[in-house]
């Protein structure tokens, strides 16, 4: 027969080794979990920088192609990816096309981390100018179906000063006097683009700061996956103000 003693000296000798065992897990799983935790954010990183990237319209610019509250999923993979701090770039599947909806760093003066959006209209080579609001590209008419207008009167802004440097051969920059309606024609050099909104009186885009360079484009915009009416005054909009006709549409 077993003592009462024996039988807690064993009872003792299991609690140790069953806590021995307890210690030896617990640094093994806090491990475990930390190794997860660690791939899971280098992957985030790895597809938000190369591959896809979330952006919300804070703006009426692009209207009504884009609405405020809409918010897109933007394809970084397509037209390739500057690799951050470096002026290397990782070549996409594609190239930027006209009309295409981009999302970019604008240049100076507006240069800032917040990144703009807006249709790609002049690409390299091409001798684009805007006559009373019609864009014509090497002489011809462009169609744009996408573009809305306002009753807005013609303006001009000093930031337009920089298109003096871009101007076709026979334009005298002396007498060259640009408006937000009337302008160019200009050259578009190698390795860069003209981006206009499509709301295109109410917008702040390359006729005021300048073209954009290739490595400032960070994607093609390609569909919404959420929209509601972000200015509205009722309470709770993201629930009860949910455009849900929008919600899926690819971006043309």
């Amino acid at each position: 027969m077993t003592k009462p003693s024996e039988r807690k000296n064993r009872n003792a000798e299991r609690d140790d080794a069953a806590g021995e065992k307890k210690q030896r897990e617990q640094p093994s799983a806090v491990a475990e979990w930390t190794k997860s935790i660690v791939i899971a954010a280098i992957l985030f990183l790895f597809l938000r920088t190369f591959v896809v990237q979330t952006f919300v319209i804070t703006s009426g610019s692009m209207e009504k192609t884009l609405l405020v509250g809409d918010f897109l999923l933007v394809n970084r993979a397509a037209i390739g990816s500057r690799i951050p701090l470096t002026s290397l770039r990782i070549p996409g599947y594609s190239e930027p096309k006209r009309e295409d909806v981009i999302v970019f760093q604008p240049p100076p003066p507006d240069d800032t981390t917040m990144m703009l959006v807006k249709r790609l209209i002049g690409m390299p080579g091409d001798t684009i100018e805007m006559r009373n609001r019609v864009v014509y590209i090497d002489g011809k008419r462009l169609d744009e179906p996408y573009v809305i207008h306002t009753s807005d009167p013609d303006d001009t802004h000093p930031w337009m000063e920089w298109q003096k440097n871009f101007l076709a051969p026979g334009v005298d920059p002396a007498t060259y006097h640009p408006t937000r309606d009337n302008w160019g024609p200009l050259v578009i050099p190698a390795d860069h683009y003209m981006m206009l909104g499509d709301n295109r009186e109410k917008s702040l885009d390359s006729r005021y700061w300048g073209l954009v360079e290739r490595w400032r484009l960070a994607g093609r915009a390609e569909f919404l996956y959420f929209s509601y009416n972000k200015e509205s005054y009722r309470p709770f909009p993201w629930i009860l103000e949910i455009r849900w006709g929008r919600i899926g549409d690819v971006i043309r």
